[in-house]
This record gives structure tokens, sequence and C-alpha cells, in this order.
């Protein structure tokens, strides 16, 4: 059975044996059956013995939320806090924003428009803004987009409590701070592996989720309670502090030089990105089955519709839905060791995309409200479990030179899969139904994602590491 990535004692090494004992391929100093203290024991004696023979308290740790991350670097330590912190903070601008939008036009379309100027410019800038992560010191990139969000951020606050601007000013300045993050996401995504050595790359990318989800969590309530309480300025000028939190963590880093040989600038660097994405059956695979997972089964367009349908319109209800998405993450961060410390984060990926699309097939169909509340709890943490582990494929089999690049594709994804696949259930329900929808769209995610596992044998084997990618991350300073 293999450990974190390494056989077990006694695995054979492929060569006859010219003995009648077996050889023991343990530490030395750790006995076939070691029931010493653990304290006491080497340090990778745990490794070398079957998890089965670990005692109950290791596999329980095993299993928790793997935070050796936090505790080997303090710069990783520094800049997860810091994340999390302005992620919280982002919430509130976007709940305060929505909030001031509605108050001045009472229009759902401008409302609704928010979203649009947000992920226009993801979309747009995001392969151009790849290219800049690999040409440009990436410590100084990241802080001038960052400092540039909470520039956007600061006069919204000011117009807010001075002078409120018409919704479309406001919207100019959520496209302009849009425009920072498109630019600011894809540095932002090579520097866990700048980071983290290999081993610990999974588990920073869960403690990212678990900040992710927890900001899901406590954002929008928060923003709520303070935008009735402070307006929408208070919103904004709490969000600006939070950027302060962030800006201290990036300050922290080590200069981060592209790779050996930088993006070639413009179209020819996207182009040469683009190459490498078709070219490299792991992360083509891994990226196929994100878009398998959200264009064809994401649900959250059609809730008001299933709340009208099957529960009288609740909005406490509706409320619940999202609420649930969120704590089946928080659920699966928090026992994210299952899957982090494992050798085979393809096929953790797979297996999660395929939960995702089965528990949206079980919520087509029930009709109850805590059976539908309990699908999606599954639903979410099978994201969770599916976007770990693609995170972890793609950084630690993308090259250093490319990690922009790469990660600007991954960033698309995950803004358009799911805004497509809103849009492709509204369609569906629109034409048939709700449950035809919601069943027929999980049952084709079931149907890809088996698919893309059948046709990219690499992705099925692959380990968590690859020797194309940068292996040499220090642990910390």
């Amino acid at each position: 059975m293999a450990v974190n990535g390494q056989t077990g004692p006694g695995a054979p090494d492929g060569g006859e044996r010219t003995d009648a004992r077996p050889t023991d391929t343990r530490p030395e100093g750790v006995r076939p059956t070691d029931t010493r203290p653990e304290s006491t024991r080497p340090k990778d004696a745990r490794r070398t013995e079957p998890e089965s023979t670990w005692p109950k308290g290791v596999r329980l740790r095993n299993a928790l939320l793997d935070v050796t991350p936090l505790r080997s670097s303090p710069v990783f330590r520094r800049l997860w806090i810091g994340t999390s912190l302005s992620g919280v903070g982002g919430r509130l601008t976007l709940v305060a924003v929505t909030f001031q939008v509605w108050e001045s036009t009472g229009s759902p379309v401008w409302a609704g428009a928010v979203g649009l100027a947000q992920a226009v410019p993801l979309v747009v800038l995001g392969l151009f803004a790849g290219v800049l992560a690999d040409r440009a010191e990436r410590r100084r990139l990241a802080l001038v987009t960052t400092a540039g969000q909470a520039g956007c951020v600061l006069l919204l606050a000011v117009q807010a409590s001075v002078l409120p601007l018409p919704a479309a000013g406001v919207l100019v300045l959520v496209f302009v701070q849009s425009c920072f993050v498109a630019a600011g996401g894809p540095v932002l995504r090579t520097l866990v592996p700048r980071l983290l050595p290999p081993d610990q790359r999974a588990a920073g990318l869960a403690l990212q989720q678990v900040s992710f989800q927890g900001s899901m969590l406590a954002g929008p309530a928060l923003g709520g309670l303070i935008c009735g309480w402070l307006g929408a300025g208070g919103c904004y000028l709490i969000d600006a502090v939070t950027f302060a939190a962030a800006l201290y963590g990036l300050r922290g880093l080590p200069r981060m030089q592209p790779g050996q040989e930088p993006a070639r600038p413009g179209l020819r660097g996207v182009r040469d990105g683009l190459a490498f994405l078709v070219r490299t059956p792991v992360i083509r695979g891994a990226l196929l089955t994100d878009l398998a997972a959200t264009v064809l089964t994401m649900p959250v367009g059609l809730f008001p519709v299933v709340n009208a349908e099957r529960f009288g319109g609740d909005p406490r209800t509706l409320g619940l839905f999202l609420t649930s998405l969120a704590v089946g993450g928080v659920a699966a961060s928090a026992l994210s060791g299952t899957f982090t410390r494992r050798a085979r984060p393809g096929t953790a990926m797979l297996t999660g995309a395929a939960v995702w699309g089965a528990a949206m097939v079980l919520f087509g169909l029930t009709s109850g409200r805590w059976t539908s509340l309990a699908c999606l709890v599954l639903a979410g943490a099978a994201d969770t479990v599916s976007v770990v582990s693609r995170g972890a494929l793609v950084q630690t089999h993308t090259p250093d030179d490319l990690l922009g690049r790469v990660g600007a594709a991954d960033q698309i994804v995950g803004r358009a899969g799911p805004d497509l696949g809103n849009l492709r259930a509204g369609l569906v329900a629109d034409t048939t139904s709700t449950a035809v929808a919601l069943v027929t769209g999980g049952l084709l995610c079931l149907g890809a994602v088996a698919l893309v596992g059948a046709t990219t044998a690499d992705l099925r084997r692959s380990p968590g590491r690859s020797p194309a990618a940068r292996t040499d991350a220090p642990a910390g300073p």
C-alpha cells in the first residue's frame, strides 16, 4: 500500500533474491512491529509502516487539515493570514456594491451588472496577465496589483461617505478594481510552489480553500450587518483596512524573478501557454474536469426556482442553499488530510468531480428540505476535494516558467465555467423543468468525468509531483 507517495516495507525491488530471508527495507532502528512512543521513533518511521498499523491518534491527525505549511514557513503564514482577512473584506465590498447600486436604481438589471463588471476583465485580460506574471518580478507585481485594488476600494469608501456616485460610476470603479484583480490573480497562483516544498503544496492549497470557504460563510453575513449599521461606506472602509494585512503579507515575500526562460511578450506568450496546455495531458485533463463539473452541473442559478417550487419561496431555505455548499466545503477542508497526503491527486480530483455530479442528480430527484440540503453539503465537500486536488496537479506539473499562464487559464475556467453553467441550467429548466436540468446535468458530468479519466491515463496515475515542475522550493526562511 502506498502511503504519502512511498511504498510499504518489504516492497519488491524487481531483482531475484539470493538469500532465504526477505530484505527489510525499513529505516535503521525501526523494528517490524515498532511499539516505541512516536516521539522517540525515527522521523520517517510512520511512513514506512502500513497505515492500518498506526495508532488511532496518528490516523486521526493525518485525516485532519494539515497545517504544516503554517508552522514551517513564516512567509507563507503571513501571506495566508493577510489574504484571508482581505478575502473577507472583499465579500463585504461585494455586498456593499450590490446594496448601493440597488438602492440608487431599484433595478435588478443594474444589480446584476455588478457581476458582469467583475467577470469581463478576468476573462478578457486573464491570459495576458498570465504572460505578465511569467515576465515580471512576481513579488513587485503582486504588490502593485494589490495596492491598485486597495486604491479602488478607498475611492468607493470616499464616494459613499461624501458624495455617492450614480450606479454607472460605481460600476466603473468596480471594473477598474477587477482589472487589477485580473492582473494579480495569476501571479498569486505562482506563490505556493515557490514558498512550499512539493510535499506541502496540496496542504497549502487546502489552507487557501479553508480561507475561501470561510470568507464565503462569514463575509456576506458580516456585510449585511455592517451595511445596515454603518452603511456601504463602512464596508468599503473595512475592506481597505484588510488590504493593509494583505500588503503586509506580500511585502514579506522574497524577490521572485520569473523562470530561466521569461515568457515572450503579447500574443506569442499567450500562444506558448496554450500550446503547453494542449500537449500536457495532466493539465488538460484537470481543466476539462473542472469545466465538466461547472458548465454541466452548476446549480446556483436554479436555487430561487427550486426554492419556489419545493419550499414555497421561503427565503430562509434559499439562504441555506449557499450556506450548505460552504458548510460541505469547510468540512472537507477540515478533513483534507485524507486526500492531501495521498500520492494520487488525479484520482482524488476525478472522484470529487464524480461525487459532485452524483450529488446534483440526487438534489434534482429529492423533494425534502433536509435531504436537499444534505445533497448540497455533499456537493460542497466534493467540490473542495476536486478544487484542491486540481490545484495540486496544476502546480506540481507546470514548470515555473509557465506557472503564470497556466494559473491564468485556471482562473478563467474557474470564473467562466460557473457562469456558463448557470446559463445552461436556466435554459434547460426554462424549456423542461428544474429537475430535468439538474438530473441531466449531473449525469452528463458523470459521463464527462468518466471520459476524461478513461482517455487520460497520466491523470489517473499522476503522482503528487512531476519532474517537469520546480521541485527545489524552500520550505521557508
